[in-house]
């Protein structure tokens, strides 16, 4: 055996590992003396089978064993667990390569269930020749974004149909002329700007998007607008009342809310931070929040002086906009903060443009990635919340990143906003927390549409998410059933909505007390909030149909 293996071309180490495991089988099926010669013969196949096989094995002179299996802690520097999903270069666990009949196939699969994948981008015209590679790339999901009020209607001339079905609440909006008048009139009277994904606008059913849940959240018709209820506002919240500086909300006793950009991949219509987040509109001037390090460092400094903090939740804006090295240097600035243990970084990126996740040639969920292995070393967590509203939203690509962030040990929560007309029935509401649990995305909350002004036509009354909870608890497991909350106007918190102290339905009042939530002056000890359902629902009201 030692000539045979002396005349090979094996490398050192595979020799000794071959020689290893025939005297182990050998030991194991009562041969007494192990180390004898065998009349074996190396077949090319057989070489190339061992190579393959044992490649990555560090040789061991002292006992010429394989060494450990890995911690579960995935780190650029030890091998995966599973061999079938080997690490890259830069140390992510990449899926291995599965041969098709023909040949290697080019792209990642990290999901081992059956679904098609689809090429759904192909629908939209201008990207019907656009392959599945080139859509799986952030840089084309970036640039091929749709900005501003004149890209959009150059996009809705290609893809609308001259004639739609006409609803009984909007009888003139029958033609791709009328339904794009009322779109640019609406984001004249919005206070969000626009910016979409072309994961997104290729989602939407353009056939019929007047009534599409999709539309409805990022695309305003303005004959869809309601009254305003006169106890709205732009910060609904008082995130600025709460401030100790600059783009830092101190609200709850051991957790911050960081804002550390004021950009987002997408902007939502319903985005509770309008009066910050995106480019400046025709009826609101934004006091944005910009992405400078001497404000960073200020709200850090903060962080790092008051010890009662241990959460810290990283928003803006988006943190999914912030560059690689960006992310990499608030987080561990974070992590090296004693009396820090959680960091939550908020990004809708996962819903809105799953394709940067799958982007090896991206380092944002590379750094993801090694920042939640480094705070799990420590026994601190970084995860991931991210934003689904309509189970549509949820394609195989979908499924794709969120298994790579799964099996790369990233914890991922999700938070979903009540919005009338796209997932406040109990069928859509709970195809939506069964779509996140099956995708391992944890289902977090589920929050009440803020009193925030422009989007009445988005927003339920207090009874419409009481009864969702209702209805849907104990269909589903409880550990994945998420809490059904409402973030109280004036800077009051979460709390339950079950858990209000009065609720007249006649009136839309509804109290609650936060008895655990002082505010940045303590002032708040002792204080009813009050949350008011809109005006529409309301007897004398204006239901509308849509």
């Amino acid at each position: 055996m030692s000539a045979i293996l002396t005349r090979s071309k094996l490398t050192p180490a595979t020799k000794q590992a071959f020689r290893s495991i025939v005297n182990t089988n050998l030991t194991q099926n009562g041969f007494k003396n192990p180390s004898i010669n065998l009349p074996v013969t190396l077949t090319k196949s057989f070489r190339s089978a061992v190579s393959n096989t044992h490649a990555p094995i560090c040789p061991n002179t002292e006992t010429n064993r394989i060494p450990p299996p890995p911690s579960p802690i995935l780190k650029p520097t030890l091998t995966p667990r599973e061999p079938s999903i080997p690490l890259s270069p830069r140390g992510i666990l990449e899926p291995a390569e599965q041969k098709s009949e023909q040949e290697v196939q080019a792209l990642p699969h990290h999901h081992k269930g059956e679904f098609d994948r689809v090429p759904y981008w192909q629908a939209i015209t201008r990207w019907k020749g656009i392959s599945e590679q080139q859509f799986l790339t952030y840089e084309f999901n970036k640039t091929k974004s749709i900005q501003g009020a004149d890209q959009l209607a150059k996009f809705l001339q290609e893809v609308l149909p001259a004639n739609l079905p006409t609803h009984q609440s909007h009888p003139n909006i029958n033609t791709s002329a009328a339904f794009i008048t009322d779109v640019l009139d609406g984001i004249k009277a919005a206070p969000m700007s626009i910016r979409l994904t072309p994961h997104i606008l290729s989602l939407i059913n353009w056939r019929d998007p007047l009534v599409d849940p999709l539309r409805r959240q990022f695309i305003p018709m303005k004959s869809t607008f309601l009254p305003d209820h006169p106890k709205l506002s732009l910060d609904s919240l008082h995130e600025s009342a709460d401030s100790p500086c600059d783009g830092l909300v101190h609200r709850y006793p051991d957790k911050v809310l960081f804002l550390v950009t004021s950009v987002c991949p997408l902007y939502c219509r319903f985005c509770t931070r309008s009066y910050a987040v995106g480019g400046n509109t025709e009826t609101v001037t934004k006091a944005s929040v910009k992405p400078l390090l001497k404000r960073w460092n200020n709200a850090l400094a903060y962080i790092s002086s008051n010890p009662a903090i241990q959460d810290v939740v990283v928003s803006g804006g988006d943190s999914f906009y912030l560059e690689p090295h960006h992310l990499r240097y608030l987080s561990e600035r974070l992590l090296n903060i004693p009396h820090i243990r959680r960091i939550r970084l908020a990004s809708k990126g996962l819903c809105v443009s799953p394709s940067r996740i799958l982007d090896q040639n991206d380092g944002w969920t590379e750094e993801l990635i090694n920042l939640s292995g480094m705070a799990r070393e420590r026994g601190k967590q970084i995860a991931l919340h991210t934003h689904f509203n309509h189970p549509s939203e949820i394609t195989w690509v979908s499924r794709e990143a969120a298994q790579k962030l799964w099996v790369n040990g990233v914890v991922v929560r999700n938070q979903s906003v009540l919005l009338r007309g796209v997932n406040d029935t109990i069928s859509t509401m709970s195809a939506l927390i069964r779509s996140l649990a099956d995708n391992n995305i944890q289902p977090y909350y589920v929050y009440q549409g803020d009193m925030v002004q422009g989007v009445e036509d988005l927003r339920t009354p207090l009874s419409t998410i009481l009864n969702l909870e209702q209805a849907i608890r104990g269909s589903i497991a409880g550990f994945m059933m998420p809490s059904f909350v409402v973030d109280l106007p004036g800077g009051g918190g979460k709390r339950l909505a079950a858990s209000y102290e009065k609720y007249d339905k006649v009136t839309g009042r509804s109290t609650f007390v936060a008895p655990a939530v002082k505010g940045g002056k303590g002032e708040k000890a002792g204080r009813v909030f009050e949350y008011w359902d809109p005006l529409h629902p309301l007897p004398g009201g204006q239901e509308s149909e849509v």
